[in-house]
């Protein structure tokens, strides 16, 4: 099975033009003003018409009010609404009836007793996004290039689609993939040349090993 890629945290058309050319299946725009790679709603707007046909194109928000998802949604054609903050399982909920959209519920993994929730929001959430819980007082809920112990999940399936994230670059993505049996996986950090950067040789590279996943031990 071919191993699907969300290239996160675009902020340039070299970006989306890097992304289109590497074959990824998904761009990420990060609507989150801590982060380096946050976009004002035109930025936002610009680039996703930039993105090609067959891309998906996915905001990225963290605890957002209505008020602004209507803002997001009215102006940027999207195809799946990511929550990365501390939504529960209700305002998942809400979220999908409000705006028609599928959501992608980030949940942040630590140890084993993270594991328990992810059951809980595979029965609202279309897609579920398996990260490493940030430090405590981090500023960023995710793109923090940390990775946890990915065999939490070997030998675990869910009836949710799932993209696995944190800490993954194209060094170890093939054995991530190995690992966990991931058929998606997630980048931001791990093709930047410095902070909100993307680097369009680490893209295709990522990619590539993602792709074509033999584990490097």
């Amino acid at each position: 099975m071919t191993t699907s890629v969300k290239i996160c945290g675009l902020t340039t058309t070299d970006d989306v033009a890097a992304v289109a050319a590497a074959g990824a299946r998904y761009a990420g725009l990060v609507f989150f003003a801590k982060s380096p790679r946050h976009l004002e709603i035109d930025q936002a707007r610009t680039l996703a018409l930039e993105i090609p046909e067959g891309v998906a194109k996915v905001a990225l928000t963290v605890n957002a009010d209505d008020a602004t998802l209507d803002a997001i949604t009215a102006q940027v054609p999207l195809d799946v609404l990511q929550l990365h903050g501390k939504e529960s399982v209700e305002r998942v909920q809400e979220v999908r009836a409000r705006y028609g959209l599928p959501v992608m519920k980030a949940i942040g993994i630590a140890d084993e007793a993270d594991l328990a929730q992810i059951s809980t929001y595979t029965q609202v959430a279309d897609q579920l996004l398996i990260d490493a819980k940030p430090p405590k007082h981090a500023d960023l809920p995710g793109g923090n290039g940390l990775a946890f112990d990915w065999r939490l999940l070997a030998g675990r399936r869910w009836a949710t689609p799932w993209m696995l994230a944190g800490g993954l670059n194209p060094e170890n993505v093939a054995e991530a993939i190995h690992l966990t049996g991931a058929t998606q996986v997630d980048v931001s950090s791990g093709v930047e040349s410095a902070p909100g950067v993307k680097n369009a040789k680490k893209i295709a590279d990522f990619v590539q090993a993602a792709t074509n996943p033999v584990p490097r031990f």
